[in-house]
């Protein structure tokens, strides 16, 4: 195996401090290293609830002198450690509305399907901390077929949609098996699969992999890119493969405070992501997950940039910025039609139910945004 091999690339992972700094010997010495082994104690103190990995293609990325958005989304921090802001480890109510394993039925007409605990790369700021790098939340053989027959025999369910973790982090072989047995179902109308492997593990998105897609299209493919840093030579000819097999791709990314929280930073991506054939969809309101409120930002700031957005990038590239709304009230646009009142804020669902998310921090907090920090952040 090499570099260029996606297995490769998942097994050599680093996972501790020292292999980090064994794939990335270029930073010893420098501002990285001092500013990587200040950060030992949130490394130790995070690793019981949610692990550190990370590919050495996505580690590559990385700036080698400064604190650049890669390094925030993989990074360990001690705010973590001492979140309290946001508290729920399932703040979406998802093991609620659960009718089996691994299977959440929140919509009537839509099911979300866990089929992985794994990623190439494990986010910060993760939705699922609960489960993801956690083995024992994988779905055996039983629960995959149980989830299969729940489908096939819930005729008002129109979209199966595959996350996890990463799905793609199964084998072509499994994968290919469960998207055979959903195609069978008359009643769906569309399939899903949502992976961040084409930006953290192109190597994954194999010419074999394109084949079997092609065998099954039409099949939507939603990635995830959250900067313009992560849209390099290889991840766009993943995605070539992709659309090639007759896939739409879309994006969804996640407004991060100090990473993406700027016109320039948003602007730049969203270019970015339509150079390479991507509909940027969705823009998410960061989930109210315990210990990742440091990466919030306020819901007037992201309204604020929306706007400031519209007029100086194409509408073809503007996403849609959504909530999803905690207890388990799902996705609504960030709009003055579902405010329901603005401080403290609360919103209301499609059906017409009020949902509280927390309020935003006052604007002299000093959090840092991606205006300050981040290359390319500075607004215009």
């Amino acid at each position: 195996m090499k570099a260029s091999d996606w297995q490769w690339q998942l097994q050599n992972r680093a996972k501790t401090l020292e292999q980090l700094f064994a794939l990335r010997p270029d930073i010893l010495g420098g501002p990285m290293e001092k500013e990587i082994r200040g950060r030992q104690k949130a490394f130790d103190g995070t690793a019981h609830q949610f692990r550190f990995s990370v590919t050495p293609y996505y580690l590559s990325l990385a700036s080698r002198t400064e604190l650049d958005p890669i390094w925030r989304q993989i990074l360990p921090d001690e705010a973590e450690l001492s979140d309290h802001r946001f508290t729920q480890p399932d703040p979406l109510a998802e093991e609620s509305h659960m009718p089996v394993p691994g299977l959440t039925h929140r919509y009537p007409d839509r099911v979300l399907w866990y089929l992985s605990h794994n990623c190439a790369v494990y986010c910060r700021f993760c939705m699922r901390k609960r489960k993801v790098s956690r083995s024992e939340s994988a779905p055996t053989l039983h629960q995959r077929n149980a989830a299969l027959e729940y489908i096939r025999s819930n005729r008002a369910i129109s979209e199966v949609i595959l996350s996890g973790g990463d799905p793609l982090s199964q084998s072509d072989e499994i994968l290919y098996s469960i998207l055979s047995e959903l195609k069978r179902m008359d009643h769906l109308s569309s399939i899903r699969i949502h992976t961040r492997m084409p930006v953290t593990c192109p190597q994954r998105i194999t010419a074999s992999f394109a084949r079997m897609l092609r065998r099954l299209e039409p099949i939507t493919v939603v990635t995830h890119f959250n900067h313009a840093q992560e849209c390099t030579e290889q991840s766009a000819r993943a995605i070539r493969q992709i659309r090639r097999s007759g896939c739409l791709v879309l994006n969804q990314s996640v407004l991060l405070s100090g990473i993406n929280d700027s016109v320039r930073a948003q602007r730049d991506l969203q270019h970015q992501l339509l150079r390479m054939g991507v509909k940027p969809y969705y823009l998410h309101q960061c989930d109210e997950v315990q210990g990742v409120s440091h990466f919030r930002v306020n819901l007037s700031r992201g309204m604020e940039l929306q706007k400031e957005l519209r007029g100086r990038n194409p509408g073809i590239s503007l996403p849609l910025y959504v909530i999803d709304l905690p207890g388990g009230g799902g996705k609504v646009p960030v709009d003055s039609s579902y405010f329901v009142q603005k401080s403290p804020p609360e919103f209301k669902n499609f059906e017409g139910h009020r949902f509280a998310v927390h309020p935003d921090i006052p604007e002299n907090s000093g959090r840092l945004s991606a205006s300050q920090s981040s290359p390319g952040g500075e607004s215009i």
